[in-house]
């Protein structure tokens, strides 16, 4: 025993295992920090986009195809203007569906990328959707329960296996970041920015929500290799042009891929366009329309797909210019049956004067990172002798400009539902460029400071990783919060109350796409008024249009999302038929308006949430 312990220590001082036993230490931290956090921050899905990524996933992995059951009054709208224009044969008996929702309704608003890995996702692992009220990680002990073995929902098992899934991407995104900065430049900042991604807690908060961010972000770093790369070869050749024209169709390979995760990202085919046609020493007219064709070919057939199925090239998504504009406050287009689309250069102008002023009114937030980011910006001023730190750096400074304009420009209603946490939030899609630019002016500045004991330096490095990773250090800290994310999500309430509804029937509610994840029911949204104005005969934004005119509908759901609007702007200002007239009259008064079709309600719900159906189903 003595020998077996003199030659571990030996092995561990002279042998090189000291390195080992770092990283062994360095992996167990690792796994601690993602058990602890999710043990202690994780929360059920939040966001509308990630609730309608996950049942789109889901439809193509039991072999539905590209169709959803969140329903958008505003895509009935497209489909049925394509089809009234080409009806096709029709159908003896049966009124035409135009807007194709009698049968599966293809989706009109997403992009396919993310889906479809979710759904490779869901055929590789056991998924199991219905709630599960059994098992301990999944459920906690009610003890208001008379009896000792109740138990109540605590997690949902599908969200948490997504979110596992987008945490590994983070670490894959790390670890992409590492190698890049120790190639261009030292082992000091390639670890320092390494652990500071690892600890940025705004990155771990996208893991869980569920988005695609994670996601672009791997895209985006394998975008910033193949650009590197082509740096490279381009100033000093050593294989030949054929490699530059691989690395140059990969780089638009890559953009189209990520357009395809986020439309808005389709737009760095510019500044990717500039980089390699700007570094090419000869033929650049070729290199760049071999990085403009692989970018078209991945995405020319999704467009020509929506363009035949909407008559628009990216679906409800190609009018997201006009959201939160004056004619459409909120989220009023996705809800309209009948909307004048009509592009008004002067509203556009002032959403792009009023988002990016936001936006950099506010840089430190708006980039992610931090105060590290402060870092990034002043080490602007600062000149690198490496041509390739500069060159990268101008394509991440095009990049930031870029993204700004194209984000101030596509701001809707979601990002005020989830102000940070939002897939229109593009630019933490730069934030390892960021933090890795920002930890090299840190180092930049420590050289400059003659310690006068050396081992002050790496207690100087400890404070600045400790002083940027405390946001994170604080999530990590035990809040005794609820993973539940109600209001206005509870997975086991709205899955019960979905299970009411037959398979091919379907339910309006001010939350379509949680009836469609966690309900697996179709569901469409809110239409913009509850009933029709009897002196304006062409209203059709109502919720009798669609009951008539293309499927009856056999339940509305609201829950506080709705419930708890602000009662004078938010009910009475609405107008007299308004849903805000409906709530009043019916939660209030007890008064279903007589002509309604729906007036069972099931007790329970009020005053938070508010179910109508069309008989008791719940007998």
């Amino acid at each position: 025993m003595r020998f077996l312990i003199q030659t571990f220590i030996h092995k561990i001082e002279e042998a090189g295992g000291m390195r080992y036993l770092r990283s062994l230490l360095a992996l167990v931290a690792v796994v601690l920090v993602v058990v602890v956090y999710n043990l202690y921050d994780f929360k059920n899905f939040s966001t509308q986009e990630a609730m309608d990524a996950a049942q789109l996933g889901r439809n193509l992995a039991r072999g539905r195809g590209y169709t959803t059951l969140f329903v958008r009054p505003f895509s009935m709208y497209l489909l049925q203007r394509v089809n009234q224009q080409n009806p096709g044969a029709p159908t003896p008996g049966q009124q035409p569906d135009f807007a194709r929702i009698k049968s599966a309704h293809p989706d009109i608003a997403n992009p396919p990328v993310y889906p479809v890995v979710l759904a490779g996702l869901m055929k590789a692992l056991p998924f199991r959707y219905d709630v599960n009220i059994t098992k301990p990680f999944w459920s906690i002990p009610d003890m208001r329960s008379a009896q000792t073995s109740g138990r109540k929902f605590w997690r949902h098992e599908p969200d948490f296996l997504i979110a596992v899934f987008n945490e590994l991407l983070l670490l894959a995104v790390i670890v992409a970041a590492f190698f890049w900065a120790r190639r261009l430049f030292d082992p000091a900042v390639a670890w320092t920015s390494a652990v500071l991604l690892f600890g940025t807690e705004l990155l771990w908060r996208f893991s869980i929500s569920g988005l695609s961010t994670l996601l672009l972000l791997f895209i985006f770093m394998s975008l910033v290799w193949c650009l590197t790369l082509w740096e490279a070869e381009a100033r000093e050749s050593k294989r030949g042009d054929q490699v530059l024209l691989v690395l140059a169709a990969a780089a638009g390979l890559l953009v189209g891929i990520g357009g395809l995760t986020r439309y808005a990202f389709a737009w760095m085919i510019i500044p990717t366009l500039i980089f390699v046609i700007g570094l090419a020493k000869s033929r650049r007219g070729l290199f760049g329309l071999i990085t403009l064709v692989a970018f078209v070919a991945v995405m020319a057939p999704w467009i020509a797909r929506n363009y035949n199925l909407s008559g628009t090239p990216f679906g409800t998504a190609t009018y997201a210019v006009l959201q939160d504009t004056g004619n459409f406050t909120g989220n009023r287009l996705e809800r309209s049956l009948s909307p004048d689309l009509q592009f008004f250069i002067p509203a556009l102008q002032a959403k792009l004067l009023a988002n990016s002023r936001a936006i950099l009114q506010s840089p430190f937030s708006s980039l992610g990172g931090g105060w590290i980011a402060g870092f990034f910006l002043v080490g602007l001023l600062v000149g690198f002798r490496n041509p390739a730190i500069r060159r990268m750096r101008y394509f991440l400074v095009s990049s930031l400009a870029l993204l700004i304009v194209v984000q101030a420009l596509g701001r809707t209603q979601l990002s005020d539902d989830s102000p940070e946490i939002n897939s229109e939030n593009l630019l933490p899609v730069l934030l390892p460029l960021v933090v890795i630019y920002g930890v090299s002016l840190f180092f930049l500045l420590l050289d400059q400071i003659n310690f006068p004991i050396p081992e002050l330096r790496p207690v100087a490095v400890g404070a600045f990783g400790f002083l940027a990773c405390l946001p994170m250090i604080f999530a990590l800290w035990p809040p005794g919060t609820s993973p539940v994310a109600y209001p206005p999500y509870h997975p086991l309430v709205i899955q019960q109350t979905a299970a009411w509804i037959k398979e091919d029937e379907w339910i309006m509610s001010d939350i379509p796409w949680a009836v469609a994840w966690y309900g697996d029911r179709q569901s469409v949204w809110l239409t913009l008024n509850a009933t029709a104005d009897p002196k304006n005969s062409n209203s059709q934004e109502n919720f009798y249009t669609i009951d008539y005119f293309h499927k009856p509908i056999n339940a509305l759901y609201l829950t506080p999302k709705t419930l708890d609007e602000r009662f004078v702007s938010g009910w009475i200002r609405a107008g007299e038929y308004s849903w805000g007239d409906f709530i009043v009259n019916t939660v209030l008064k007890n008064q279903v308006p007589p002509d309604f079709p729906l007036r069972q309600m099931p007790s329970g719900y009020l005053p938070e949430q508010l179910f109508l159906s069309d008989w008791k189903r719940w007998q």
